[in-house]
């Protein structure tokens, strides 16, 4: 029985990068699924995965080590399969004033949230068989001006123009995309109420349902002609 097709998946263990995940695994994808330090959650999600009837294997790594990456690709090497998609989920957000930002919080945003992705996609193209898919995800701050995400902002900006750099670079055989989620899920220690005000604010009145942001990686998966391309999933939040 020929293995069944990969999807990599960093910072899979909770939030968006679970939810890429499950999303694959229904596809029938195997899922190499990465974790730094969540490690009961990633093996919660890695048996909900199993439960569906498809491989699950994790890989933890610090993504601002890039001596690291590579023991995640022994784990898709060890995997069997092709590798035909990598989801960059993993991501930090502290809040940073740009007056007062250290060098050292800089450094350590831009190292997960930028350099991190394009060497991942930098070791999983070659192993991609022509169709290969790397989603990059985003945030619609890439476009706004939060003074106190400085670093935060910048990172997913940069990832943006990275998206389009590698999806040319990597073409035809990769296509390279980007989705950017608005307001989906709110942080563990998010005031409620704050969160409303800005739900409130957004043109549809109501956060993002999960389920939109999965069927927009869906599209990506069974749409052949896109590349290069940022899809908001936000209900207009860009909009404001």
């Amino acid at each position: 029985m020929d293995a069944p097709p990969l999807a990599l998946v960093t910072g899979a263990a909770r939030r968006l990068g679970r939810l890429f995940a499950l999303t694959l695994a229904r596809r029938g994808y195997g899922i190499v699924l990465h974790y730094h330090t969540s490690a009961s959650a990633a093996a919660q999600t890695a048996r909900e995965i199993e439960a569906l009837g498809v491989l699950a294997k994790t890989a933890r790594a610090d993504l601002a080590d890039p001596s690291q990456i590579p023991a995640i690709f022994d784990e898709v090497d060890a995997a069997g399969g092709d590798l035909r998609v990598l989801v960059n989920s993993a991501a930090v957000m502290r809040r940073g004033e740009a007056r007062t930002l250290s060098v050292a919080d800089w450094d350590a945003t831009l190292a997960v949230n930028l350099r991190a992705p394009f060497l991942l996609a930098q070791q999983a193209a070659p192993r991609m068989t022509a169709g290969g898919l790397i989603v990059n995800v985003t945030d619609v701050g890439a476009q706004k001006a939060w003074s106190g995400y400085v670093d935060y902002v910048v990172s997913k900006a940069g990832l943006e123009a990275l998206t389009r750099v590698l999806a040319r670079a990597f073409a035809p055989q990769v296509r390279v995309n980007a989705l950017a989620p608005g307001l989906v899920l709110p942080a563990d220690d998010f005031p409620s109420d704050q969160w409303q005000a800005l739900v409130g604010r957004t043109p549809l009145r109501q956060s993002v349902r999960p389920e939109d942001l999965a069927a927009a990686l869906e599209f990506l998966l069974d749409n052949a002609s896109v590349t290069g391309q940022v899809i908001a999933v936000d209900g207009g939040y860009s909009l404001v």
